[in-house]
């Protein structure tokens, strides 16, 4: 049994990779912190977990994490992770990191985006962008795992094979995201108080939200060539799900079936993704409480534009699922071990 902590375990992400470690048949929790939860039991702050351990939330403390953990697994805000991360890995832990710490290679996009300085940059070039469909071969021996955000994974999953294949065109990527109130963490604010997300759709950070660089990175290496990408997200009321629907700019004649093709054949042995056929969109309802990435497209002949839809569980294949993806990766084991349940059907 491989021993994972879980910092920041309290928090919707955190305790989503809780849920996942309990039910892996080769992983072990032996460490959850939380700094506002010390003390309380686990299944005392989530009554859901009653009966499947009695592990208490300890205080956050990096050293103890080191001593008694070989994973750990950090759920925690921007800035954060940079004391930690070279403490642990000094240790010999592995990192698998939820948060925005190490998913940008570039450390002045960092600071400009985060508005802080980056205080680890040495360890960028170690650190493996943890999307399995992209970077797979990176991840197996891995000692540190920069998991992408729950916007970015969908928009890159939807993006990147009309992409890499040479299919889209033109230098502008437009992403629609819409994102359930769980994506916003557990801290209370006015915009995601129940009266003001309720039976209400709303834009937010129009052009201005941090996943953006994150999304540009990856979707400018996949196509060869500078890129930019502008971000519409959108708060909708459901606690967990996102869906992003991205459009490029494609040739004349290119078609849906040619797109379905193209999509199905770069995610036919991908075991999380799944391409609906042609004339067929994604809900998020259908990934809810999963790690799977559902995936429509079509094709706007009128105006030479593939539309591509992605279904994500924010708190899954955006965060919690897709780290314990990459742990598995990243440890040999085969990346469905753990998953093996199907999710919820309503």
């Amino acid at each position: 049994m491989v021993d994972v902590a879980v910092i920041g375990a309290a928090g919707y992400a955190g305790i989503e990779a809780v849920r996942l470690v309990l039910g892996h048949p080769r992983l072990r929790l032996v460490l959850a912190t939380s700094a506002a939860d010390a003390g309380k039991p686990l299944a005392g702050v989530y009554p859901a977990l009653s009966g499947s351990t009695d592990l208490a939330f300890s205080a956050p403390d990096v050293r103890a994490v080191a001593a008694s953990a070989s994973v750990a697994i950090l759920a925690v805000p921007h800035t954060a992770a940079l004391a930690m991360v070279p403490v642990l890995l000094a240790a010999g832990v592995t990192v698998i990191d939820l948060s925005a710490d190490f998913r940008l290679k570039d450390a002045s996009v960092y600071e400009a985006w985060y508005g802080a300085p980056h205080t680890a940059s040495d360890l960028l070039g170690q650190a493996v962008f943890g999307l399995p469909e992209l970077e797979r071969g990176l991840l197996p021996g891995a000692s540190l795992v920069a998991c992408p955000g729950c916007y970015p994974t969908a928009t890159i999953l939807a993006a990147f094979p009309a992409l890499e294949s040479g299919v889209a065109i033109g230098t502008r990527i437009f992403v629609d995201g819409k994102s359930g109130v769980s994506g916003a963490g557990r801290s209370m604010s006015a915009g995601t108080h129940y009266v003001t997300a309720n039976e209400a759709v709303m834009p937010y950070k129009v052009g201005t939200h941090r996943h953006t660089p994150e999304m540009e990175q990856a979707l400018c290496a996949a196509a060869g060539r500078d890129l930019s990408v502008m971000f519409a997200p959108h708060l909708v009321p459901m606690t967990r799900g996102l869906l992003s629907t991205v459009y490029l700019d494609v040739e004349d004649n290119f078609t849906t079936a040619e797109a379905v093709e193209l999509y199905r054949g770069r995610f036919h042995k991908e075991p999380f993704v799944h391409v609906h056929d042609a004339g067929t969109m994604p809900s998020t309802a259908e990934v809810r409480g999963t790690n799977r990435a559902s995936i429509g497209v079509s094709v706007d002949e009128r105006s030479n534009t593939l539309v591509v839809a992605c279904a994500i569980d924010n708190l899954g294949k955006g965060a919690a699922g897709q780290a314990v993806q990459c742990l598995n990766a990243v440890l040999g084991y085969p990346e469905t071990e753990g998953f093996e349940r199907p999710g919820p059907v309503v």
